[in-house]
């Protein structure tokens, strides 16, 4: 700062020490409303200065991971943060809206009559996964319509761009790191070009949205042409769901679950049956309640929604209220806690049945 003698001369008159006093203080202000507003702009700056670092750093991890040097120049240079990655991963529709909005929305007259119409125009395909793979048809079609319309929007986010802004975010920074240098590692192993690589601001690809990680280990080369192509060829995309399914256990003698009736004194057992260790995994779990038998469930009045009894076949279930007493009431069963794997949030594994149960041949 430049001492305000230099700039103004002494005055000896009293109206003069008065302009200068108010000349000072103008001055002040002035240099402290810039010093303010460059203050402002410093923390957007420091963080591309810190963004730029630590892309600097994680270009040397790629390498040392074995990420070519070619992947590694074309993906990692120049990339800038996506703040809507950020806003979107705190705001996720799954856990932010009551069941019957999320539900309602998404079980639209044109997502069953889509999917009715897929499922003729798929069949054979649809069956020939499905023998393979031990998941009904039914079930791919509802992930399928749930996840991308169908493959009709699978997102247009840059993957990369995306995933680096979350694994730079403090948030979940080590799973999203993970992520990135597996998506460098797709790129690598030449499933997808980088331009074509895109999909959902988290990082989910392809008309199945699989994140990095589940690609990995769970995409499959349906029609034997040497790519796991979960975005355009459409047996690749119906078996890496399948397979997915399978592998966490999904069981094609039965369904997901039911909605049922609660009777009116569900209010004095319903204490009794809650959970007093909920089960291990997906957080959405720990509102269920105890497991019991249908044979139980029946006992205590549950209903099927015609009011006819439950059926009468040996399967444990787990009652779940996800708007409250009030509210639409469901029996989920084992398969119901595979979907949850594909997405642990209670509401989207409800109308992931619901759908496939519109969706029946």
């Amino acid at each position: 700062m430049i001492p305000t003698t230099i700039l103004y001369p002494k005055f000896s008159h009293p109206e003069g020490r008065l302009i200068l006093t108010n000349i000072t203080k103008f001055f002040k202000a002035s240099v402290l409303t810039v010093s303010l507003s460059v203050a402002a702009s410093f923390p957007s700056y420091a963080a591309e200065l810190n963004f730029d670092q630590w892309l600097k750093e994680l270009r040397i991890e790629a390498a040392d991971k074995g990420i070519s040097a070619s992947i590694i120049k074309a993906a990692l240079t120049d990339i800038k943060p996506y703040p809507k990655a950020i806003k979107s991963d705190r705001a996720q529709p799954e856990f932010k809206r009551t069941f019957v909005n999320y539900s309602t929305k998404r079980l639209s007259d044109w997502r069953i009559n889509t999917g009715i119409k897929k499922r003729k125009q798929h069949q054979q395909l649809l069956n020939k996964v499905a023998k393979e793979y031990g998941v009904q048809p039914r079930f791919i079609l509802s992930f399928w319509g749930l996840e991308t319309n169908y493959g009709s929007y699978t997102g247009n986010n840059d993957i990369i761009r995306s995933l680096a802004t979350l694994a730079f975010d403090k948030r979940r920074a080590a799973y999203f790191r993970k992520e990135l240098f597996n998506a460098l590692t797709i790129l690598d192993e030449g499933h997808i070009k980088l331009e074509d690589m895109k999909g959902s601001w988290s990082g989910a690809m392809g008309q199945g949205q699989f994140m990095p990680s589940s690609f990995l280990r769970f995409a499959q080369d349906f029609d034997g042409d040497g790519k796991k192509d979960i975005w355009h060829n459409q047996g690749d995309v119906f078996a890496s769901i399948a397979n997915y399914l399978r592998h966490f256990g999904w069981n094609d003698q039965q369904t997901w679950g039911r909605q049922v009736t609660l009777p009116d004194n569900a209010k004095t057992w319903l204490d009794d049956v809650k959970a007093l260790k909920p089960e291990k995994g997906c957080r959405a779990l720990r509102v269920h309640t105890d497991k019991l038998t249908l044979a139980q469930w029946n006992d205590l009045g549950i209903r099927r929604l015609n009011t006819g009894e439950l059926p009468n076949v040996d399967l444990q279930a787990t009652l779940i209220l996800p708007d409250g007493i009030n509210g639409p009431a469901f029996l989920t069963y084992d398969n119901y806690r595979t979907i949850l794997r594909y997405n642990c949030a209670n509401s989207y594994a409800i109308t992931i049945g619901l759908l496939a149960d519109k969706l029946k041949s």
